[in-house]
C-alpha cells in the first residue's frame, strides 16, 4: 500500500501525468469565497458556478453533507467539490485556540461528512484512473485537525490504491 505524498506547492497545479482530481472541502450553505476555493476560482470559473448551481437546486439533488460534485476543468483535470463543512464561522465570532477557528457552535468541519465524501470520491477517481491532489482539506477555515483527516484519506483513498498528493502552500523545498 502506498502512502500519502506531501509536497510544497499549489494543489491547483499538480505536476504529474495522467488524469488528476483536485479535491477540496466546501460548506453546505452555498458559500464560496474564502480559503482554497479562491485559488480554484483564479484558475477555473466552472467549479464555483457548478457548486452554486448545485446548491441552489439542493431540494432536488444530493448536495448535502458528504456529497461530492466532480467538475471537469481541463481535458485531464477535474475538481471535486466535497461537502464536508456545516455552515461557516462568522468572522465576528472567530476566536483562535491553537490556530483553530471556532465560533459559539464550534468548528464547521464535519469529519463524518468528509469520510463519506472521500468514499464517494474514491469510486469516481478509480473509474477515471486518476490521482488525487488536495490541500490539507478541512483544516483551514473549517477548523479541522489533520490528525483526524489524514487517517480518513488513508482509509478511503490510499487503501484502494489511489495515489494522493497533499500540498502545503508556501516557499521552499518540498
Amino acid at each position: 500500500m502506498s502512502e500519502i505524498t506531501y509536497v510544497r506547492g499549489d494543489a491547483t497545479v499538480p505536476s504529474v501525468k495522467g488524469v488528476k482530481v483536485i479535491a477540496h472541502v466546501c460548506n453546505d450553505i452555498g458559500g464560496w469565497g474564502k480559503g482554497f476555493v479562491l485559488a480554484v476560482s483564479r484558475r477555473w470559473p466552472e467549479p464555483e458556478a457548478a457548486y452554486r448551481a448545485w446548491h441552489r437546486a439542493r431540494a432536488s439533488n444530493d448536495s448535502g453533507l458528504g456529497a461530492v460534485q466532480l467538475v471537469q476543468v481541463e481535458p485531464y483535470v477535474w475538481v471535486a467539490n466535497m461537502v464536508g463543512q456545516r455552515g461557516m464561522v462568522p468572522h465576528a465570532r472567530l476566536r483562535s485556540r491553537g490556530g483553530t477557528p471556532i465560533g459559539s457552535k464550534g468548528v464547521p468541519v464535519r469529519y463524518e461528512a468528509i469520510d463519506a465524501a472521500l468514499g464517494r470520491l474514491a469510486d469516481r477517481v478509480i473509474e477515471r484512473g486518476a490521482s488525487v491532489h488536495m490541500p490539507r482539506i478541512g483544516c483551514g477555515l473549517a477548523g479541522g485537525k489533520w490528525s483526524r483527516i489524514e487517517p480518513l484519506i488513508a482509509e478511503r483513498l490510499v487503501k484502494r490504491g489511489i495515489e494522493v498528493t497533499v500540498y502545503d502552500h508556501g516557499e521552499g523545498p518540498s
